[in-house]
């Protein structure tokens, strides 16, 4: 049975066990997800070994443990901070096609292989650019990110970057997927609310995972 849910893991029928309502482009994209990392990180290293092999578990659907938190309106826009190799931001574009996405990282080589599985999967609601945070222009519905720093240096870099006009059950803000106890980071933001993954997903995984949703006011 272990070795079963092992290889569970690693295959698109997780995402299916959550998602069901995928159309069969949407399904056709995750599906090639595990191929095109694949091969990029045999030319640039962006995931580590361990983690590839249990690419839908650990990034994918952690990926869209935001969607389970709040889903995302056509014609929003949302900035991933840090995307990396394009987590969260390239499995949330799958799901919400008509959202637009801009992702950014300070590591150009990481930008690379986001702009190629962007372009392999036909998702033209990315923008990807290898470019620090406080440089983005431009202002968005949420802001989304892995756990890129402490969230205090998370807001001064992104406290700006907020529209003003509210379309969705959440206020505008962060949405910050992060683990483990959070109570001494968190201290200074009262506003915030913390979802656990486990509410929506049962792998021993997330059982520490979380999102974050931090509402940010408007500043011109």
């Amino acid at each position: 049975m272990l070795l079963l849910s092992h290889i569970y893991f690693r295959t698109m029928q997780i995402i299916k066990k959550y998602f069901t309502d995928l159309t069969a482009l949407q399904f056709s994209q995750f599906e090639q997800l595990e191929t095109l990392y694949k091969d990029w990180n045999a030319k640039i290293n962006v995931i580590s070994r361990k983690d590839i092999d249990e690419l839908y578990l650990r990034h994918v659907l952690h990926s869209l443990g935001i969607a389970k938190v709040q889903a995302f309106n056509p014609g929003s826009k949302v900035l991933d901070v840090g995307t990396g190799g394009g987590f969260p931001g390239i499995p949330l574009a799958i799901l919400y096609p008509e959202t637009e996405f801009h992702l950014v990282d300070s590591i150009g080589k990481k930008i690379k292989v986001v702009q190629g599985v962007a372009e392999s999967l036909g998702l033209k609601n990315v923008k990807a650019e290898h470019l620090r945070a406080e440089k983005v222009e431009g202002e968005f519905d949420f802001i989304v990110s892995r756990a890129v720093t402490q969230m205090p240096d998370f807001v001064k870099w992104v406290r700006k970057k907020i529209l003003k006009k509210q379309q969705h059950s959440l206020r505008n803000g962060i949405l910050y997927l992060k683990g483990g106890d959070l109570t001494e980071e968190l201290s200074l933001f009262r506003a915030a609310n913390l979802y656990d993954l486990t509410d929506f997903f049962e792998e021993d995984f997330f059982e520490t995972k979380k999102v974050v949703h931090l509402p940010l006011k408007y500043k011109p």
